[in-house]
């Protein structure tokens, strides 16, 4: 059985999901020109949102709640982001933080809820769940179009990361080989979806054609 308490690389992950979440939220509120509160709020519910909806669901005590750095690193980062030149934050680095989160964040969560007994199939949504509601809580708040409403690779870039860890870790692999093949397959693929502005299909009534 998979034993995440063991597994350091898995927890790396995690962490640098929180970490960079946590940035895209308060990268997010200053270029809204919000204030160091609001800055600080964002980043602390884009860092945590999507792993406290997973841990939910699983049936877990919610993480942050358990470890208070947490809350106090998404701050901190916050603050960081606050007081520095606008100009270190200029260009798609909300979006190229966002793709590591994603990537890291749901091959954790997927770990997670092996761990807790999740059968494949749910955790592989919970992976996915892990790595995108924390983006699209930080898009609702910010009042713009979430990610996840738009065709742009994005919840599929989740969605491989914690489907080829789940494979590689059923044909054997280490949990570190798999873990790191999942995120960084994972961050390829939405980083290509950024670099290409690569889509998916959107749907298209047949009658209207």
């Amino acid at each position: 059985m998979f034993d995440i308490d063991n597994a350091l690389i898995v927890r790396l992950l995690d962490l640098v999901g929180i970490g960079v979440f946590a940035l895209s939220g308060a990268l997010m509120a200053v270029r809204l020109r919000q204030t160091l509160v609001t800055a600080a709020f964002f980043a602390l519910v884009t860092g945590v949102g999507g792993g406290s909806v997973r841990d939910l669901l699983i049936g877990a005590p919610v993480f942050w709640i358990q470890d208070g750095a947490i809350a106090a690193v998404c701050i901190a980062i916050a603050l960081v982001v606050w007081i520095t030149p606008e100009r270190w934050w200029q260009g798609q680095l909300l979006e190229w933080a966002d793709a590591v989160g994603l990537a890291a964040y749901a091959v954790f969560g997927t770990a997670k809820a092996i761990a807790w007994g999740v059968p494949p199939a749910p955790a592989l949504l919970m992976g996915v769940i892990t790595g995108c509601v924390g983006g699209t809580i930080r898009d609702i708040l910010a009042g713009v179009p979430s990610i996840i409403v738009r065709p742009e690779v994005y919840v599929t870039a989740a969605a491989l990361a914690s489907g080829l860890f789940l494979l590689l870790q059923w044909l054997g692999a280490g949990t570190p080989v798999a873990a790191v093949t999942g995120a960084v397959a994972g961050f390829i693929l939405r980083g290509a979806a950024i670099r290409w502005s690569l889509a998916l299909p959107a749907y298209r009534d047949p009658k209207s054609g």
